[in-house]
C-alpha cells in the first residue's frame, strides 16, 4: 500500500486527482483516524436529491449528511451566497462586527422567541453552549447537574458523551464528565423524581434522532416547562437534528405542540441548533431567552470560527430559499406522503419491518427484532447491514441504534424522487421478506 501511495503522490504532486475509488479508500487507510464504519462508495459530487460515485453511478439521498443537507445538494442559491461572501470577507475576528451574524442571529430571534444568539462551528458545540450557560445559572447556588434523556445524543465532545443517554458512545473513555443523569425519555414522573438539590436544567430532544426517531408527547413538553418553572430550572433544548424545519416547522415543539392547549406560550430557556442550519456548510448556534441571554458575558465563552460572514451568509440563504419557495408546508405535505407510503411499506413486508415514526423529513423505520431475510455477520447490527443493502440498491439512509433506519430527505424533495425512494425500498423489502 505505502508504494502505491507514494507512487500516486509522485504523480500527482501530493494531491490526488483521479486516484480511483481504490486509491481513495487507500489514503483513507493509510491518513485517516478509522473513528467511522465506513461504506464502499467514493462520493464526487451532488445535484439536488442525488449524488454520484466515482463511476458515474446516482444515489438518491435520504441521508442528507444526517440531517445536514436542508436544500439537497448543490442548489444554486447557496452555492451562489458562498461564490458571493467569499469575494468579500471569509473569517475576521468575533472581536468585530459584520452585517451577516448580525443578520443571522436577528432571522434565529425571529423564528424562535425573544432572545439572543450565539454561533458556534457544530451541534456539539453548541450543546457544550448550554451546558455552560446551566453551569452559570445555577453557579452562586452550587448546582450544576442536567438531567437528560436516555437513548438522547448530544455529541461527540467529552461532555456531550457524558449528557448523551447511551453507553455505547461512552466506552473507554471514562472518567465522564460529572454532572449529568439520565432518566427515561416521555416520562415526565421520573423527571421530576430525579431532581435533586444539584439540578440546574433539563436538556431534551424534541425528537431523538440517533436513539431512533422518537417524538417528544405534547404533554411532555408542556409537563416540562411547568416543572422546571416551579423548581427553577432550566429547560434546554437539543434542536441539532429535528430542527431547522426539519419537522415542518422550524422548531420541533413548535409542530409538536400545534393545537395543543397550554402550547401556544411555550418556550424553552436555551435551543442548539446546527446540521441543517448551514444547508451543507458548518455553522452551529445556540438561542438563549431573554431573561438568561446576558448570563454568558464577555471572556466567558467563545469560539476561533463561529459566526464567520461565510458561514452566516450561508445560513441566511438556506432561511431565505425556505421562506421563499415555502418549503416548511413542502416538507409536512411530502412528508406525511412519505409516510403513508412506509405504513403501506409495513404492513406489505410484516416479517421485515415493525413499524414507522416520525414528522416531517424525519423519519424512522424500525426492523423486527429478527428481520426477515437479513442476514447479519460479526457485531453489526441488522440496520447497518440493511443500510449496506440499501446503498447498493441505489438508496442512501442513516441507521440509528441497532433495529431502525433514519430517512432525513432535503425540504425540496420533489414528488418523483419520493416516489423513486418508497420504490427502492419496496424493491428491497420485497426482496428480502
Amino acid at each position: 500500500m505505502d508504494a502505491k501511495l507514494s507512487e500516486m503522490e509522485a504523480v500527482s504532486g501530493g494531491s490526488t486527482p483521479g486516484v480511483g475509488c481504490d486509491g481513495v479508500r487507500a489514503l483513507y487507510d493509510r491518513y485517516v483516524v478509522p473513528t467511522y464504519a465506513r461504506l464502499g462508495v467514493v462520493l464526487t459530487h451532488g445535484s439536488g436529491c442525488h449524488v454520484y460515485d466515482e463511476q458515474g453511478r446516482r444515489y438518491l439521498d435520504f441521508g442528507g449528511g444526517i440531517a445536514v443537507n436542508a436544500l439537497g445538494h448543490a442548489h444554486p442559491a447557496l452555492v451562489g451566497a458562498i461564490e458571493r461572501q467569499a469575494r468579500r470577507l471569509i473569517h475576521c475576528s468575533n472581536y468585530y462586527y459584520t452585517e451577516p451574524q448580525g443578520r443571522l442571529a436577528r432571522e434565529l430571534v425571529r423564528l424562535t422567541g425573544p432572545g439572543k444568539v450565539f454561533f458556534c462551528n457544530s451541534g456539539a458545540e453548541a450543546n457544550e453552549g448550554l451546558f455552560k450557560l446551566a453551569r452559570r445559572f445555577g453557579h452562586a447556588e452550587g448546582r450544576f447537574e442536567i438531567l437528560t434523556a436516555l437513548q438522547s445524543f448530544h455529541g461527540r465532545t467529552l461532555a456531550g458523551i457524558s449528557a448523551t443517554g447511551q453507553d455505547k458512545v461512552k466506552q473507554g473513555f471514562d472518567p465522564l464528565v460529572p454532572g449529568f443523569r439520565h432518566v427515561p425519555f416521555n416520562d415526565l414522573a421520573a423527571v421530576e423524581k430525579a431532581i435533586s438539590p444539584a439540578t440546574v436544567a433539563v436538556l431534551i430532544e424534541g425528537v431523538q434522532g440517533e436513539g431512533g426517531v422518537n417524538v417528544a408527547r405534547a404533554e411532555y413538553l408542556v409537563g416540562l416547562r411547568r416543572l422546571c418553572d416551579e423548581r427553577r430550572l432550566l429547560l434546554l433544548m437539543d434542536e441539532v437534528q429535528c430542527g431547522c424545519f426539519r419537522t415542518g416547522r422550524f422548531t420541533s415543539w413548535q409542530r409538536i405542540l400545534e393545537g395543543v392547549a397550554g402550547g401556544e406560550g411555550f418556550l424553552p430557556d436555551g435551543v442548539a441548533m446546527a446540521k441543517s442550519l448551514g444547508g451543507g456548510f458548518p455553522i452551529g448556534a445556540f438561542w438563549v431567552r431573554e431573561p438568561y441571554a446576558d448570563l454568558l458575558g464577555p471572556g466567558s465563552h467563545g469560539t476561533t470560527f463561529g459566526g464567520t460572514p461565510l458561514a452566516c451568509a450561508a445560513a441566511l440563504a438556506v432561511l431565505e430559499v425556505v421562506e421563499r419557495e415555502g418549503l416548511a408546508a413542502h416538507a409536512r405535505r411530502m412528508g406525511e406522503r412519505l409516510l403513508a407510503g412506509l405504513r403501506g411499506l409495513v404492513e406489505r413486508h410484516s416479517r421485515l419491518w415493525a413499524g414507522v415514526r416520525g414528522l416531517g423529513m424525519m423519519m424512522g423505520l424500525q426492523l423486527q427484532p429478527e428481520p426477515a431475510g437479513l442476514v447479519v455477520s460479526g457485531k453489526q447490527s441488522p440496520a447497518a447491514r440493511l443500510t449496506e443493502i440499501l446503498l447498493e440498491a441505489g438508496l442512501l439512509v442513516i441507521p440509528a441504534g441497532t433495529h431502525v433506519i433514519r430517512l432525513l430527505p432535503p425540504l425540496n424533495l420533489s414528488e418523483e424522487a419520493a416516489e423513486e425512494g418508497l420504490a427502492l425500498l419496496e424493491s428491497v423489502s420485497a426482496r428480502l421478506d
